[in-house]
């Protein structure tokens, strides 16, 4: 099938002013230093000679507790560009002391799941839609450009290599971080011993290209590309949904029109963790974080925020915040959206919503459910919300929450393929003769779900 009759493939608005495409079949072009096609089936596979024994499936995982025997890494350097990239066993990095990535946050991550389905094949869930985020990420830094279809083939061929580590308990996944760092590396040039510091001694040596470390503030020379793998439980206790009280405090801000908000970078993270800290100090378990003299709702902790209302007009609505460059484009956020409109039900808008809004609505009775999505919890229902000294109750427990666990139940269908919707949402890790760019699982066909 030609590249022109597939076309491109769009996902409007999931990146806001980011205007990347979503996915590119065949591209006829590319950024220079991108990876390249033969370099992907180029994949050195380094399996480990020392496998770690596999959690107990009885014992609950713990998110980020636990890593699988391989990762992906792959090098760039400003004089030959993308060099090979590698599956070898999990082990410590190496770097030098005046790291961008380290001095000046020049790092950034993504955060996916892959799930064991019904037929006990491994879906990753809308893998693509994390690629594109994380090249817009990448490019934001300076980092080097990437071909997004090379990335995640490599990173669909890490999974399939620790298959065997995704958990099948109900509700349990395996999550796939991917890291993008500066990496000055500056060590003179020569090889990087693979059994250095007692590594796996199947690690392949590595060499790299001399360069002169700097503490300038500026484009790196040198980046590392790494993917490493956890499984992890679930969120919530079997099929109870546990609701979380929120801090609203507009002292705290944690992003801005103009800034970075809208990418997933570890410096959008760190700073968080004292105002969280803030909230459970006062009893919450989240962080509202509000913005503007007119204190906006933009995210509830690392999370997306979701209201189901019914608006002043009368007609009831499931509303969030605009990409409007605060907000994190989220996949499960898009994917909510999506389903929302194919259902039809009620009406689905992208608009500003203020605490004055809010409070107007709690006080009327029109608020039905207030939830947050993300990758690590899906949908989490809030039911109070701690503002100027005073405790707000939020219905969401009283109606059911009705909205809430039909998301949750549409995802899982999805994810584990016990639904119509399964195809164009998921990418199995599995060998296939055709070439990737090929597979119909790949495509994501917005009008299969009824949106505009």
């Amino acid at each position: 099938m030609a590249a022109a009759a597939l076309g491109q493939v769009l996902a409007p608005g999931i990146h806001g002013s980011c205007s990347f495409l979503v996915w590119r079949l065949w591209p006829d072009s590319r950024t220079p230093g991108c990876l390249s096609f033969s370099q992907a089936a180029d994949l050195q596979l380094q399996l480990t000679q020392k496998p770690h024994k596999k959690p107990d499936p009885s014992k609950p995982l713990v998110f980020g507790k636990t890593f699988t025997d391989h990762m992906l890494m792959v090098e760039w350097n400003e004089e030959k560009g993308w060099g090979q990239p590698r599956i070898q066993p999990f082990q410590n990095l190496m770097l030098h002391p005046a790291c961008s990535a380290i001095h000046y946050s020049q790092q950034l991550f993504e955060g996916m799941k892959a799930f064991r389905g019904s037929d006990q094949r491994v879906r990753l869930f809308r893998p693509w839609l994390n690629m594109d985020r994380m090249l817009c990420s990448a490019l934001r830094l300076c980092l080097p450009s990437f071909d997004k279809a090379e990335l995640l083939e490599c990173i669909r061929r890490l999974v399939e290599v620790d298959k065997d580590w995704v958990p099948a308990s109900t509700g349990t996944s395996l999550y796939v971080r991917p890291v993008f760092i500066g990496n000055e590396v500056g060590l003179g040039g020569g090889v990087l011993k693979g059994r250095a510091g007692g590594l796996d001694s199947c690690v392949p040596d590595v060499p790299f290209c001399p360069s002169q470390p700097s503490l300038g503030v500026s484009p790196p020379t040198q980046a590392l590309l790494y993917v490493i793998l956890c499984p992890v439980g679930t969120y919530f206790p079997g099929d109870a949904v546990s609701p979380v009280s929120l801090l609203a405090d507009p002292t705290f801000i944690r992003a801005w029109v103009g800034g970075v908000g809208n990418y997933k970078l570890g410096g959008n993270y760190g700073p968080t963790v004292f105002v969280q800290l803030e909230a459970k100090r006062k009893g919450c378990e989240q962080v509202l974080w509000l913005y503007g003299p007119d204190q906006q709702l933009t995210e509830v902790g690392t999370m997306n925020i979701f209201i189901y209302w019914t608006h002043e007009d009368g007609v009831l609505e499931l509303v969030t915040p605009p990409l409007d460059g605060v907000i994190l484009p989220g996949v499960v956020r898009q994917s909510l959206l999506d389903l929302a409109q194919t259902w039809g039900e009620f009406r689905v808008v992208e608009r500003k919503i203020t605490m004055k809004e809010m409070l107007r609505a709690l006080e009327e009775g029109r608020v039905r459910e207030v939830f947050g999505s993300g990758t690590a919890c899906q949908v989490c229902p809030v039911h109070q919300i701690l503002y100027e000294g005073k405790h707000l109750h939020i219905p969401t427990m009283e109606n059911g929450p009705e909205l809430v666990l039909r998301f949750q139940k549409e995802l899982k269908a999805i994810q584990v393929r016990r639904t119509r919707w399964e195809m164009g949402w998921t990418l199995v890790p599995q060998r296939s003769s055709r070439p990737m760019c090929l597979w119909t699982e790949l495509l994501w066909p917005r009008t299969r779900l009824g949106a505009k």
